[in-house]
């Protein structure tokens, strides 16, 4: 049985107003409209977002807007009726978004100098957990249903593993299933002992507090997994949707660095190729997400 612990009171935050740049583009009062996966402390995300949608109206020159969704799904879903232009999310929801409504893949992270990651199944140390066939009839907390990292990688592992046949068994193996609402919500469930173990991120540890990380191990690493994009509704404007590449593309400079961090933290940006995220739409025919 699934049971959702995201918080679901998050909501939507907009700043910004128009400044005319040396070369703007033609003035608009309609926003531009970026929405946000919450895979990480929503509070701090929403300071986040009034931070870089501000910096981002300045660059571009046009109101620009921003917003927590849910979770990918609802990302998926602003983009398709509208209420999102550009989405923050990773490969799993893109290529479905990609089959679904035709999306568009503007920008690919690059987080510690590499274009890919790895999910990974975390316990804490002290758990006497110590291979996945441990975990049957535990409690486990994923981030989110289509979250590559943050579920169907780390699941992936335990279908190799011979303990279950694919996501539609996996309650027959484990305890509960948990999707918590991202990778911080599912290493705090983790950490904390309301589940025995947390499918997440590589990096996903580093949301936790020093202590805790020093806690908490790994069991298995998932296969590379493409880097997590930035994309666009296909109706989006050719000329804006270039010029908020070309902005993002200058956070890559040295004096745009800190505002990184403002943005779930990567070393930077490179232009997307959607052939990179091949195998990540062979991962989701393999499970019955894509056709």
């Amino acid at each position: 049985m699934e049971f959702y612990l995201t918080r679901r009171n998050m909501l939507a935050l907009a700043s910004a107003g128009a400044i005319s740049l040396a070369s703007p583009l033609t003035a608009q009062d309609t926003p531009l409209r970026l929405a946000f996966i919450p895979q990480e402390n929503p509070d701090k995300l929403l300071g986040d977002i009034e931070a870089i949608t501000r910096w981002l109206s300045e660059q571009i020159g046009v109101p620009v807007e921003g917003f927590v969704t849910i979770d990918h799904a609802a990302a998926v879903e602003a983009l398709r009726n509208g209420d999102a232009d550009v989405s923050f999310m990773g490969a799993l929801p893109f290529v479905l978004a990609e089959a679904e409504i035709g999306a568009v893949p503007l920008l690919s992270e690059v987080y510690r100098g590499a274009s890919s990651y790895t999910g990974r199944i975390f316990v804490r140390r002290n758990s006497g957990i110590e291979t996945l066939a441990d975990l049957r009839g535990r409690d486990i907390a994923f981030a989110d249903p289509i979250s590559e990292s943050g579920y169907l990688y780390p699941l992936s592992e335990f279908v190799k593993a011979g303990l279950i046949e694919g996501p539609g068994a996996a309650e027959k193996f484990f305890g509960r299933v948990f999707f918590a609402g991202g990778y911080q919500q599912a290493m705090q469930a983790m950490a904390e002992g309301l589940v025995d173990a947390a499918g997440a991120s590589q990096y996903a540890d580093l949301l936790l507090t020093p202590q805790q990380q020093a806690e908490v191990t790994w069991l298995v690493e998932s296969a590379p997994i493409p880097s997590h994009l930035v994309i666009a509704r296909p109706e989006l404007d050719a000329a804006l949707q270039a010029r908020f590449v070309d902005v993002m593309l200058k956070l890559n400079e040295p004096k745009h660095r800190d505002k990184l961090s403002y943005l779930y933290g990567p070393d930077g940006y490179v232009r997307a190729d959607g052939t990179a995220y091949e195998g990540v739409r062979d991962m989701a025919k393999k499970y019955g997400l894509l056709r």
